[in-house]
């Protein structure tokens, strides 16, 4: 069993906060200072170029992509680290077009995050070859899979609502119908038990700055299944993804397997922070976050449920059907959530109406619901979120 008081203590949390914002960027690990600094002064600062290869950061990418794959249920080498998520999720979109040139419908879902329709309306264009983003609700999604489908590019959790999708059905389907799978594990790395060899899937992407505490702008990651490994196409011919980046040839070529999808320089002191991250994972079974974080999540519910009735569940009442995350419906949620996080419990909100509360248990306990709960009580209940204050926009909600 996972000692969850133990792995609380190895995050940093100001004193009075409670933090239920982790589905949006996870706490600061204490060893991430210090082993930041390491890499400032001890690698970069006495090594100096030469940490490329003393250091091992031109291979950290590798490293640190075999130490995610075992979290979202990856084979060994075939996950690899570097740029941004968007950047991956056109990598893998491109691709996945390439090897199914004959058909022309890209099927996502609107529940999917934004960010991942613009990259593929921008590929459509890019490409000028009649492709067509086809966008449909979230419960259509099986049965919009047709023989026109190249492939699906999914968000596994909806990031408004934390709505859970069905991987394994739905990729069985799709490659039923001759179509390819992308998965966005934004939500789900991290949060839940992930099985990409066990589905099947074709692709996946995903950030590690969520669940994963790899800090503001940590690097995203991609996964390729063994069997595409050696045929996906790298839209973006980086100079890291080619096959010796050092013989400085005039002409691309490929790397092998997931190398190809290296792009650009390793973000070297952001890679420390994320594996200082990742050895908290060492003594975390994933079913045991899972089943704590849909105890908090329905102790949550049953609260504010109670205490504050003007709020309107937007997540799914089965916990199995939902990430670790719970929405509510409020009318000035964008008002109510500033005021609650002025009262020191942070959360956030998504437009039009949602305030989002994320579960992780890694350093959310039982006592840190009922607190949450009860203050959320006192916003909603006098009507604090009527305060002018709390109902300027700011830029990030």
């Amino acid at each position: 069993m996972t000692d969850f008081a133990s792995t609380k203590a190895l995050f940093h949390l100001p004193e009075g906060v409670i933090y239920l914002d982790g589905n949006s960027l996870g706490p600061l690990p204490r060893a991430a200072a210090a082993r930041v600094q390491h890499r400032v002064q001890e690698e970069w600062g006495e090594l100096l170029i030469t940490g490329w290869n003393k250091a091992g950061w031109m291979a950290e990418p590798g490293v640190l992509g075999n130490r995610i794959g075992r979290l979202i249920g990856a084979e060994p080498g075939h996950v690899v680290l570097g740029d941004t998520l968007s950047i991956k999720v056109y990598q893998a979109l491109a691709a996945a077009l390439e090897m199914r040139p004959e058909r022309r419908v890209i099927l996502s879902d609107s529940g999917n995050f934004p960010s991942d329709l613009y990259m593929a309306e921008g590929l459509i264009k890019a490409l000028g070859r009649g492709h067509e983003l086809r966008v449909v609700a979230p419960q259509e999604v099986a049965g919009a899979i047709t023989d026109e489908v190249a492939v699906t590019l999914l968000t596994e959790v909806d990031y408004r609502t934390g709505r859970l999708h069905d991987m394994a059905e739905i990729t069985r389907r799709a490659q039923d119908a001759g179509a390819l799978t992308i998965w966005d594990l934004a939500h789900s790395a991290g949060a839940l038990p992930v099985d990409l060899v066990g589905c099947g899937a074709d692709f996946a992407v995903g950030c590690t700055y969520k669940y994963l505490n790899g800090g503001p702008g940590a690097p995203a990651f991609i996964y390729v299944a063994p069997r595409h490994a050696t045929c996906a196409a790298p839209a973006l011919s980086g100079w890291l993804g080619h096959a010796a980046p050092f013989a400085f040839e005039a002409a691309y070529r490929p790397g092998e397997g997931i190398e190809r999808m290296r792009v650009g320089t390793p973000p070297v002191l952001a890679m420390a922070a994320l594996e200082a991250a990742l050895d908290i994972w060492e003594g975390v079974d994933l079913t045991d976050i899972r089943a704590q974080s849909i105890a908090l999540g329905e102790m949550f519910i049953a609260e504010v449920e109670v205490r504050c009735p003007m709020l309107t569940l937007a997540s799914p009442r089965d916990p199995s059907a939902r990430g670790s995350q719970v929405s509510f419906q409020f009318e000035h949620g964008y008002a109510a959530m500033q005021a609650l996080i002025a009262q020191g419990v942070i959360g956030d909100f998504r437009a039009p109406d949602l305030m989002r509360f994320g579960f992780a248990p890694l350093y959310i306990d039982t006592e840190d619901v009922k607190e949450a709960a009860r203050r959320l009580a006192h916003v909603m209940q006098n009507r604090l979120w009527g305060d002018p204050v709390y109902q300027a926009r700011a830029t990030v909600t």
